[in-house]
């Protein structure tokens, strides 16, 4: 056990030693309670929110260290922490968290069932985040959680649903229902996305996509599936942006499955692969709970997934083609491995990882024993960007 110990902690300091000539930036800052979720709201401040099943889960909203919110590195900074800006109390887990573009509201979901939560994070005098309202939905007792996405197009709504036969789009201030899916499938979802105001885009927890047009609400859903896809395991999503100027038609879309597998797809031909590989990572030591893969929106070509272990794993997938061999990381952020064990005595998974809307490598990640990280590892020569 001592020698397990020694060996560790050998493993730490190299890692520590490694690590000053493998990022620009690396920032560590412990939160009280684990997140599993990393959101972007206005100001580029950050939410995050604990999803502790015993109640008094905190919602907050965060102000990045000063190099985060700079556009150039500024070089050494006195100020190197997170602050603390507002913030609430949720008597639920909070196991989603979405800013609604132009306002001052976040929608939140968790268990025990599909209804969603509407927050006001108040005025500059004020550091509180208070509930508002909140979405019930039809029959949501005992379903699984929802997942939301917002948009401001024309108000400001919130795309949810658990199943594929339970999604919605409802206007978050008046609560009033904009669409409902015409579906009976029972599928379950496991992410659900705005292409623009009037595209969805929803992926089924095994894999398959369907997209929707709220002006054809009477339109049925087709799900198209993953070619060739094992079965058995669980999907998720990432939506990226399409080329400057392009339209909602050319976004691109990744799907990982539990078992490391990611495959491209175009909105356009949602039943056809364009590229496939697969990640070098171990099974998910969560049932694949924390799954998330993500597209860098300043660095072409380039997404990070997370939620097999205690690591990050960067993607330049501008050369894959569709055999599926195993694809070489860029980068792997390994630091919340380092972090010791959480308070159950597993090694730390990371839970959420999201980029920086305008830093190229710049991405923050959150584990399971509460640690969050902010990241920008070193350009190595002709890799991406």
């Amino acid at each position: 056990m001592e020698a397990v110990v020694a060996e560790e902690e050998e493993a730490a300091d190299e890692w520590l030693l490694q690590s000053l000539c493998l990022y620009t930036d690396l920032h560590a800052f412990e939160l009280q309670a684990p997140t599993r979720l990393i959101e972007w709201a206005r100001g580029n401040r950050v939410c995050v929110a604990g999803y502790g099943q015993s109640g008094g889960n905190e919602i907050l909203l965060l102000l990045p260290p000063p190099t985060l919110q700079a556009k150039e590195t500024q070089g050494l900074c006195p100020e190197r922490d997170f602050k603390v800006e507002c913030g609430g109390f949720s008597n639920r887990p909070v196991y989603s968290l979405k800013h609604v573009p132009d306002t001052s509201l976040l929608v939140t979901s968790g268990p025990p069932d599909s209804s969603l939560q509407v927050w006001q994070v108040s005025a500059e005098d004020s550091d509180v985040i208070k509930a508002v309202s909140a979405i019930p939905t039809e029959n949501g007792t005992g379903q699984p959680w929802a997942k939301i996405a917002t948009i401001s197009a024309k108000a400001p709504w919130v795309l949810h649903g658990s199943r594929l036969n339970s999604v919605q789009v409802t206007e978050v201030e008046s609560r009033k229902n904009v669409y409902t899916a015409a579906s009976r499938n029972s599928e379950e979802l496991s992410g659900l996305a705005f292409l623009d105001c009037n595209t969805l885009l929803l992926c089924c927890a095994k894999g398959q996509l369907c997209l929707a047009d709220l002006r054809q609400p009477r339109s049925p859903l087709a799900a198209a599936s993953v070619p060739s896809a094992p079965c058995g395991e669980r999907w998720c999503m990432g939506v990226g942006r399409g080329p400057q100027g392009s339209d909602s038609s050319s976004q691109p879309v990744a799907r990982l499955s539990s078992g490391g597998l990611l495959t491209l797809t175009d909105v356009r031909k949602t039943s056809e692969s364009l590229a496939s590989a697969k990640c070098r990572v171990p099974p998910p030591g969560s049932g694949a709970e924390f799954l998330c893969v993500s597209w860098a929106p300043a660095l072409e070509g380039c997404l990070a997934v997370s939620g097999f272990d205690g690591t990050v794993h960067v993607y330049d997938v501008r050369s894959w083609d569709s055999s599926g061999r195993e694809a070489e990381p860029i980068f792997i952020h390994k630091g919340h491995a380092f972090g010791g064990a959480g308070s159950s005595g597993d090694p730390p998974l990371v839970t959420a990882h999201t980029w920086h809307p305008q830093k190229p490598r710049t991405l923050l990640s959150a584990a399971s024993d509460g640690s969050l990280h902010v990241w920008d590892w070193v350009q190595p020569c002709g890799k991406c960007g």
